[in-house]
């Protein structure tokens, strides 16, 4: 399914940080959670990977 998905922002490819539960978009410095197994796509849900 992974492949399936891309970053709502850059329109690229995501990494799977499985420790965190989370999908990574390196370009737009974001990391994306997965909640229940289901990925939350928002910007607004989004951690920023310099925090």
């Amino acid at each position: 399914m992974l492949e399936a998905l891309v970053c709502p922002e850059t329109q690229t490819t995501l990494s799977y940080d499985a420790a965190r539960q989370e999908l990574i978009s390196r370009p737009a410095g974001l990391a994306y959670p997965i909640r229940d197994g289901i990925p939350v796509m928002l910007r607004d849900e989004a951690r920023r990977l310099d925090d």
